[in-house]
């Protein structure tokens, strides 16, 4: 005889449905209201972000280069790395920021490039504090101040290594802050949000994120070279100008006390 005909005596046997977990993210139980699994599979959803990747700096190259024909391939390299953060930040990450509370239960393409994502962090699907706080930054400051650094590479502008030192100062900070988080709730809390198998871990969470540190790094490296060469040579016009400033004056002074001669 099944208990459920018993329930004030028994209560109700939990049905075996209920027990399965009604989503693959990590932490187990984590609540993801409305969530449903994505259509597409995983090519088609990259195939369609490469597809709108490659086709933005694409056109910004043609663009760049119309402008500035001079432009050489390592700053047309620096100029597309800044295009593509720019496209990333603005629209990817702008989209989360703005439909946080939705990505679970769309299907449109950017909400499903989320929810496959989240396999590695689930908290982009719980409208986590700290997510929303750091993703809103890189949306609405650091997206414009990545495009405002491409402009001013093809511009060549006196500030652009200033721009891009701040720029690439933020994302080594904001990455250092993401893995921060995460890693201290796992080692200190033993909470992971990231599913255990290495797809999940080391391609998406590790690998998706090391070359906004690998790249950044090279780039303040190199911009700090060129800032500090530019102050030493502008040292040594200044040194070169007070010299003869110098020496203008001591022939100056010579000539005023100089006594006149008589006939």
């Amino acid at each position: 005889m099944s208990n459920s005909w018993w329930p004030l005596l028994w209560g109700n046997e939990p049905e075996a449905e209920s027990l399965a977990p009604s989503h693959p993210y990590y932490p187990l139980g984590v609540a993801i209201p409305e969530y449903a699994a994505n259509e597409a599979p995983v090519p088609v959803l990259l195939a369609s972000l490469g597809g709108m990747l490659g086709f933005a700096l694409v056109g910004a190259s043609f663009v760049a280069l119309r402008i500035n024909p001079t432009l050489t391939k390592s700053n047309l390299a620096v100029f597309c790395w800044f295009v593509l953060n720019s496209c990333l930040h603005c629209v990817f990450e702008g989209y989360f920021v703005l439909n946080h509370a939705a990505v679970a239960s769309s299907q449109n393409v950017l909400a499903q490039l989320w929810k496959e994502y989240a396999l590695s962090d689930s908290r982009y699907l719980t409208s986590d504090s700290f997510m929303l706080s750091v993703e809103s930054i890189t949306a609405f400051v650091w997206g414009p101040l990545c495009l405002v650094n491409a402009i001013s590479i093809v511009s060549r502008s006196p500030a652009r290594h200033a721009l891009r030192i701040i720029a690439c100062m933020a994302h080594i900070y904001g990455v250092a802050l993401y893995y921060a988080t995460s890693q201290s709730e796992a080692f200190l809390g033993g909470r992971s949000h990231s599913r255990p198998e290495p797809l999940y871990f080391w391609v998406y969470y590790v690998g998706f994120n090391l070359p906004w540190v690998i790249i950044p790094a090279i780039l303040l490296y190199d911009s700090s070279r060129t800032v500090t060469r530019a102050l030493r040579a502008l040292d040594d016009v200044e040194g070169l100008l007070d010299v003869h400033r110098l020496s203008t004056e001591e022939s100056g002074a010579k000539a005023i006390t100089k006594p006149k001669k008589t006939k």
